[in-house]
């Protein structure tokens, strides 16, 4: 089993690095492989809805959101972290996502997020944390990932990597963070070898709220 961990910040090794190593620390110890995957911080251009990725199997763009979505074809469960730019995730991030999961679903290719457990990391200063919070779960709720949760939501405090470890309440909640996810991950393992079918898809439909 494995996690694929993404660190949205424009900083590789920086507070929202520092806060997924937390995790991913604490990942390994309960027997489950992580990989940190960082977005870089050349700009990202968000989805221009050409609709090119249902011709192409694969975004328009060929950057990093290729190279990702790639890699999250084999794991089993997904970490986004972000810093809080303007009370909201970091700009890069943000467009990240949006190509990531849509190229992805636009490909035909949903089950690379379909069923599979997902969280976020939020990184601040200060504030801002619980809207940006928000704002990713959104990418989990529309695809039919489980959402995991710590004792407290998923956040870091610090201007620097040294702030961040200092806040132990925000660490401790990252350990919390991925004992649950890797609960999670053990009891689908346990379902599958029990048999157990996930739940039947239906056709998806869409309803406009204008009718011509």
């Amino acid at each position: 089993m494995k996690v694929l961990l993404v660190n949205g910040s424009p900083h590789k090794e920086g507070c929202t690095y520092t806060a997924l190593q937390e995790v991913a620390k604490t990942l390994e110890k309960e027997g489950i492989d992580t990989e940190i995957f960082w977005i870089g911080n050349k700009p990202l251009g968000g989805c221009i809805a050409c609709m090119k990725c249902a011709e192409l199997k694969k975004c328009v763009f060929n950057d990093t959101v290729n190279e990702f979505v790639e890699k999250a074809e084999y794991a089993d469960a997904f970490i986004f972290g972000t810093p809080v730019h303007y009370a909201a995730a970091a700009g890069n991030i943000a467009s990240f996502m949006d190509r990531a999961f849509y190229s992805a679903s636009q490909a035909g290719k949903p089950d690379i997020y379909l069923y599979k457990p997902a969280a976020t990391v939020i990184s601040a200063r200060r504030a801002g944390t619980t809207a940006t919070y928000d704002q990713l779960n959104k990418y989990f709720g529309i695809s039919q990932m489980p959402i995991i949760s710590s004792r407290y939501w998923n956040m870091v405090h610090g201007r620097t990597p040294q702030d961040v470890k200092k806040d132990e309440e925000g660490m401790q909640s990252m350990r919390i963070l991925a004992r649950n996810m890797a609960y999670y991950l053990k009891c689908i393992q346990a379902g599958k070898e029990k048999g157990i079918k996930l739940p039947k898809q239906e056709q998806t439909i869409f309803t406009n709220f204008i009718n011509n």
